[in-house]
């Protein structure tokens, strides 16, 4: 059974206070509104043709990439947010403990991806980097897009190994293409089929061809982006790698196998720019559903009904889809996600223990769990411990 997609999640959003439910939206987008739309009935976008240099796929030689997504955003409060010497030290836990040769870095802020990007490059990594600033103007957005660009040309020029996408998901993301000035109100007007399907795809594909525009301008390596399942279907000869944000779930292996081939049609690399479950028993089934066990109404977030905590079960979907996309001889694939820094795990309190809810392979650990201010550490849950095992051994190949 396959990822169902954002329409379920729908309710969930419509009924959160307006100001509460865009700060909560922003913060756990990328958990909540992951790839797909097949619940809203929804055929992808094709866009005008372009260039874009040829590369073949590979086929059965195991991942050719093996990474981690690092996200960089602000963080909700001061005690979460990117800190530079946190930065440096996960670096090295990726590189050393986690024994991937890809970070994924990914968020908004150019002085962050840019210097935790530099980081990665500089300890050896090879580099894929992902801007994600949404909710603002079309133009800043391909600014920001521009001004990562040309730092990752600076550093691919220097002799960094670097991949550039140039976003993820434009049609939630990105103002203008489904009505709404936020990710709340978009996902509104899905719900309530305020949505102009046919200008959906064409401002969608529009915008996706302008964004490839302007990392041509600014890169020369290889560019990518990061595509839902269903809604997004972009014009492939615009970029030299495909790259898909995979939640699907299947009982037999030969399903996902038979699933993924589709994006093999290109004669491209494929890279899975994003893929996970959270660690309870039935996660792996809700695809990019599993972030739905929260109460955000309640002061603080509460976890709804009882889900079973099993780190186990994460451990095992993670280490299954690693192991397809091994035998498949992917380009990349980047586990979603390093770390989740707003979602503490609390083990002496499971109504309350947020970790349930990220696809994180840490636990964020706070010394005084009571206290927004209280420092914090983070621990390697059982699927950092399948990604690191793999990830090794084929280092070692």
């Amino acid at each position: 059974m396959a990822d169902s997609g954002p329409g379920a999640r729908l309710a969930t959003v419509k009924d959160m206070d307006e100001t509460k439910g865009i700060k909560q939206a922003k913060g756990i987008s990328r958990a909540q509104f992951l790839a797909g739309a097949a619940a809203v009935g929804v055929a992808g976008a094709v866009g005008p043709a372009g260039q874009a240099r040829a590369a073949e796929a590979r086929h059965g030689t195991g991942l050719r990439r093996r990474g981690v997504v690092y996200t960089v955003g602000a963080g909700e409060t001061p005690g979460t947010a990117w800190s530079a010497a946190r930065m440096r030290e996960d670096i090295r836990a990726i590189r050393d403990d986690l024994h991937a040769d890809t970070v994924d870095v990914t968020g908004d802020g150019v002085e962050r991806l840019t210097r935790t990007a530099a980081e990665a490059a500089e300890r050896g990594l090879h580099v894929w980097l992902q801007p994600t600033l949404g909710d603002v103007p079309q133009r800043d957005i391909l600014e920001h897009l521009a001004e990562t660009g040309r730092f990752a040309e600076r550093l691919r020029r220097q002799g960094a190994s670097v991949d550039l996408s140039v976003g993820c998901e434009f049609w939630l993301f990105v103002p203008g293409i489904l009505p709404g000035e936020t990710v709340l109100e978009r996902i509104s007007n899905l719900q309530n089929g305020t949505v102009d399907w046919p200008r959906m795809r064409r401002r969608l594909a529009d915008f996706t061809a302008k964004a490839a525009k302007v990392g041509r301008s600014v890169f020369k390596g290889n560019l990518s982006y990061a595509a839902a399942q269903s809604i997004d279907d972009p014009d492939w000869t615009l970029f030299d790698i495909v790259g898909i944000d995979y939640y699907s779930y299947f009982e037999q292996r030969s399903e996902y196998v038979r699933e993924l081939k589709r994006y093999l049609r290109w004669g491209k690399p494929l890279a899975i720019t994003e893929f996970g479950t959270c660690a309870y028993v039935g996660a792996p089934e809700t695809g990019g559903m599993g972030w739905d066990i929260v109460d955000y109404d309640k002061e603080p977030p509460e976890i709804k009904g009882n889900p079973v905590r099993s780190e186990r079960v994460q451990a095992a979907y993670v280490g299954e889809l690693l192991d397809v996309f091994a035998s498949m001889g992917l380009y990349a694939a980047m586990t979603f996600e390093f770390i989740s820094a707003d979602a503490p795990h609390r083990p002496d309190e499971p109504r309350l223990d947020l970790d349930l809810a990220t696809y994180a392979i840490t636990k964020v650990v706070k010394d005084r769990p009571d206290d927004p201010a209280s420092d914090w550490h983070w621990e390697p849950k059982e699927a950092f411990h399948a990604v690191a095992r793999r990830y090794g051994a084929a280092g070692h190949r």
